[in-house]
C-alpha cells in the first residue's frame, strides 16, 4: 500500500481487506482520494473475483455456528460494538469526513446513530418471536419460528460510509446472518474501520467479510453467482438497484433494496414560515444535501413562496462552505469532482431555461465544493425536479390548493420521502398520508430513527431497514406441524 497523507488519517484506519477474520493484502490497489484537497489519502486493497469466491467460503464456514449461536451472544458483540463506536467516535468521524467530505458535524453524528443502530438491534437479536397455536381442526400445533436467511451479501453506498454499514450489518448479525460487505469505492475506509471494531468486539473470525473493490460488477457477478449467498440488500441508485434485482433473479435471492428519492417539501398555506425555513434547511443541507431522504424539491401555497424563497436565501448565506476537517464549516466538499460537476451542470441548466438561480456565498479554489443555491421559476418535470439533485440545491415552486400539491409531489417514480408543514397539524397529517411516500415528516426536517422502519414506495426500493422490520429481512419464517 502507498504511504498516508501525512498526519490525516488515524493510524488505526486499516486499509487491507477483511476476509475470514484476516486483514489480506491484494495484489490490486484502490486509491481513496479526499475530495477537499483532490489529493490521494492512501490506499486499499482492491478485491476482485477471487478475493469474492475467499469472502463467500469464510461467511459460509462461519454461518454454521453463528447461525446457531446463542441470541444473547449475538447481542452481546453488537452492544460491545455500539461501545467501541462511541468510545471511538472521534476517529470514526475524521476518517468519514476525510473520505466523504462532509463536515465534522455531520460525521460525528453518523457515527453516534451508526452506534445506535447496532445497540437497536443487539436488544432485538434476544426478541425475535415466534408462535404456537392449535390449528382450527384441533388435529395438530401450528408452530411458526424464524431462522436466519444465510449468507447476505452487502453493498453500501459513499454518502453514509458508517450509518449504512450499521443499518445492514447489525440486523444481518442479529438474525444469524454472515455477510460479505462492498462499501463505495469513494469510502472503503470507513467500512474497514468499523470492521476493526467489530473485531475488538468479539465477533468470530469470518462472521463478516469486508471487500474494498473498483471492480464492482466482477465481484458482485462473483458473489450473487455462489449458491451459498441468499440475500442481498443494497442501498444506491433506482438505476444500478434495477440490475442488480435482474443479477438477483435467476437464482431467486431474498433482496430488500433502498433506491432513489426525490423528496416533495410541502408548505400549506397556514404554515409557520420561520419553520419551514429552518426545517428546510435542516431537510435539504444535512449531510451536504447528499441523502436519498433529503428535500429535492420545494413546492410552497403562493401566497407564502416569496417569504419563504427569501428566508430561505437568507438562511443557506450564512451557511459556511469549507473543508469538513474544520469543524467551524457547515457545509463540506461533495464526494468527488463528478458529483461537485454533475450539481454544476443542473445550475446551468436551469439557468439556460430560465430560472433565478441565486448561489450563496463562496466555495474554496481547490476541492469538489458546491455553493447552496436557491432555484425559483423554475418547472416542474424540468431536470432539477426530475432527477435526484444530492446536493445543497434548493428548487422552490408554487401550488394554489391542497390538491394541487399532493398531486405535483406524487408525479414521480419515487416515493422515499415526504415533508409537510401546516399550522393545522391534523390537516397536515391528511395531506401526508396522501402522499405516495414510505416516510414523511410533520412540521419536521428530520424524522430518520434507528427505531423506526426506513424504506420507500414504488421505484424507491424494497423493504425496510430500522426499527422491528429490519431484521425480518434477515430472517425466514419456517412452520412446524406437530402432533403432540
Amino acid at each position: 500500500m502507498t504511504s498516508r497523507a501525512a498526519g490525516l488519517l488515524p493510524a488505526s484506519a486499516p486499509t487491507r481487506l477483511f476476509v475470514g477474520g484476516e486483514w489480506l493484502t491484494s495484489i490490486a490497489e484502490l486509491e481513496v482520494i479526499d475530495p477537499a484537497t483532490l489529493r490521494p489519502l492512501t490506499t486499499t486493497g482492491d478485491a476482485g473475483p477471487e478475493e469474492a469466491a475467499q469472502a463467500v467460503a469464510a461467511a459460509a464456514d462461519a454461518l454454521r455456528t453463528w447461525s446457531t449461536a446463542a441470541p444473547r451472544v449475538r447481542s452481546d458483540v453488537l452492544r460491545r460494538t455500539h461501545e467501541l463506536l462511541l468510545a471511538e467516535l472521534d476517529e470514526g468521524a475524521r476518517i468519514i469526513t476525510l473520505e466523504n467530505g462532509k463536515a465534522t458535524r455531520d460525521a460525528r453524528a453518523e457515527i453516534a446513530t451508526a452506534a445506535e443502530f447496532f445497540r437497536w438491534f443487539s436488544e432485538a437479536a434476544v426478541r425475535i418471536e415466534g408462535s404456537i397455536l392449535t390449528a382450527p381442526s384441533g388435529d395438530k400445533a401450528i408452530i411458526t419460528e424464524h431462522r436466519p436467511v444465510g449468507v447476505a451479501y452487502l453493498i453500501t453506498p459513499w454518502n453514509f460510509p458508517a450509518s449504512m454499514v450499521a443499518r445492514k450489518l447489525a440486523p444481518a448479525l442479529a438474525a444469524g446472518c454472515t455477510a460479505v460487505l462492498k462499501p463505495a469505492p469513494e469510502t472503503p475506509l470507513t467500512a474497514l474501520w468499523i470492521g476493526s471494531i467489530l473485531e475488538r468486539a468479539g465477533l468470530p473470525a469470518g462472521v463478516v467479510n469486508i471487500l474494498a473493490t473498483s471492480r464492482a460488477a466482477a465481484v458482485t457477478e462473483a458473489v450473487l453467482a455462489d449458491r451459498r449467498v441468499r440475500a442481498l440488500s443494497f442501498t444506491g441508485s433506482t438505476e444500478v438497484g434495477r440490475l442488480l434485482l435482474a443479477q438477483a433473479a435467476p437464482r431467486v435471492l431474498r433482496c430488500s433494496m433502498e433506491l432513489g428519492g426525490n423528496g416533495p417539501f410541502l408548505v400549506l398555506d397556514d404554515a409557520d414560515v420561520d419553520d419551514a425555513v429552518a426545517g428546510a434547511v435542516l431537510a435539504k443541507t444535512r449531510n451536504g444535501g447528499a441523502a436519498c431522504n433529503a428535500a429535492n424539491r420545494f413546492y410552497v401555497h403562493a401566497s407564502l413562496a416569496e417569504r419563504f424563497a427569501q428566508g430561505l436565501r437568507e438562511a443557506l448565506r450564512a451557511l459556511r462552505v469549507g473543508p469538513g476537517i474544520d469543524p467551524s464549516n457547515d457545509i463540506g466538499a461533495m464526494v468527488s469532482e463528478r458529483e461537485r460537476d454533475k450539481l454544476t451542470a443542473l445550475l446551468e441548466g436551469a439557468r439556460d431555461a430560465g430560472a433565478r438561480v441565486d448561489v450563496l456565498g463562496s466555495v474554496p479554489d481547490v476541492g469538489a465544493f458546491v455553493a447552496p443555491a436557491v432555484v425559483t421559476g423554475v418547472k416542474h418535470g424540468s431536470a432539477l425536479v426530475r432527477d435526484e439533485i444530492f446536493g445543497p440545491i434548493a428548487p422552490v415552486m408554487t401550488f394554489g390548493d391542497d390538491e394541487e400539491a399532493i398531486e405535483l409531489a406524487n408525479d414521480t417514480d419515487h416515493g422515499l420521502m415526504g415533508y409537510v408543514y401546516g399550522g393545522d397539524r391534523g390537516r397536515a397529517i391528511r395531506v401526508g398520508r396522501q402522499l405516495e411516500s414510505g416516510l414523511v415528516a410533520i412540521n419536521r426536517g428530520l424524522i430518520s430513527d434507528p427505531a423506526a422502519p426506513f424504506g420507500g414506495m414504488k421505484q424507491s426500493g424494497l423493504g425496510r431497514e430500522g426499527g422491528t422490520h429490519g431484521i425480518h429481512e434477515f430472517l425466514e419464517v419456517q412452520y412446524l406441524g406437530v402432533t403432540w
